[in-house]
């Protein structure tokens, strides 16, 4: 197996094979990592047989991915408004799961936990009947880019308020680690649907908000490819400018709007993956999210693909 020292690999691939989480632990061993992100659909009864290999040091947790472990709400899972809730009474529940996740990850000896940090709300899932509308007819096509206009109209209006809720929402959240004395990095994820946040632009407004603290983004590498396609930031033109924000990334490629693919061997793209290396070389903490479909020799082989393009 080549060196996977330096990167982590998510419970997100394997998570629907296993009941029992020893199990499914030990099929990612066997890809030769020793570092896993805990994701959010991992639940106590996972916990119940990873927490003694953490003990014995069998494995290392990178991170966990908030809400964490899984509860079966969803006004709190990871498609919903989140720490951007209007309600009071919502938001402080979202607040109070965010800093259990946070105690989860410093237990583990983790070094983040990934936020999904929320959305502006539509009557419906507005995103994939625009995702359907791409396939079928393209970007470029009137009904496309209609329905876009419209949702971006909404988007644009009430999006202010809700990153305003979100970046209070982290404020409380971090200001409770500080008083625990827990080091654990806050990674505010992009995300795979349009009406959701942040942009780029809006992670960038939303750390700058909380300089100083532990929120930096956890830039996923496909979610952002899927969003420029669909037009809702210039991903590669802001990139720079977004690589010292950087705590993490979800490292997995996106094939038209399908995502979470082996970078390099899904494609067929020699070339496909490199304009994201600088985001692989500027995070701290590498998880490889990969779907199911995913075989061990094909990660072995994007591994190894991303290696020798990182070193090249």
């Amino acid at each position: 197996m080549t060196d996977k020292e330096h990167y982590s690999f998510s419970t997100c691939w394997n998570i629907k094979r296993h009941s029992a989480g020893r199990d499914m632990i030990e099929e990612i061993r066997s890809l030769g990592f020793r570092r896993v992100e805990l994701n959010y659909n991992v639940t106590q009864a996972h916990l119940d047989t990873i927490e003694p290999m953490i003990e014995r040091g069998e494995i290392g947790i990178s991170s966990v991915h908030n809400v964490f472990p899984f509860i079966a709400d969803k006004d709190y899972d990871t498609d919903s408004v989140l720490l951007g809730f209007e309600e009071r009474d919502k938001r402080k529940r979202a607040v109070e799961l965010l800093i259990r996740s946070m105690e989860y990850a410093d237990r583990y000896g983790a070094e983040a936990v990934v936020v999904h940090p929320g959305e502006v709300p539509f009557a419906y899932n507005i995103d994939k009947e625009l995702k359907e509308l791409y396939q079928r007819s393209g970007r470029e096509s009137e009904p496309y880019q209609a329905l876009w206009k419209q949702m971006m109209e909404r988007r644009e209006q009430l999006s202010p308020a809700y990153v305003e809720r979100i970046v209070h929402s982290l404020e409380e959240a971090c200001n409770h680690a500080v008083k625990k004395g827990w080091r654990v990095a806050v990674g505010i994820e992009t995300r795979s649907r349009c009406y959701q946040i942040p942009t780029l632009t809006e992670a960038k407004s939303i750390c700058d908000a909380l300089r100083g603290s532990p929120v930096g983004l956890w830039y996923d590498i496909g979610h952002a490819m899927m969003m420029e396609r669909m037009g809702l930031y210039p991903n590669l033109e802001q990139l720079p400018q977004m690589l010292p924000y950087i705590c993490g990334v979800h490292i997995h490629e996106t094939l038209e709007l399908s995502d979470h693919w082996c970078p390099y061997v899904h494609s067929g793209e020699a070339g496909s993956f490199d304009p994201y290396l600088p985001a692989v070389r500027a995070a701290g903490i590498r998880v490889y999210e990969l779907k199911g479909k995913c075989e061990p020799h094909e990660i072995e082989a994007s591994h190894r693909a991303l290696l020798a393009r990182l070193q090249a």
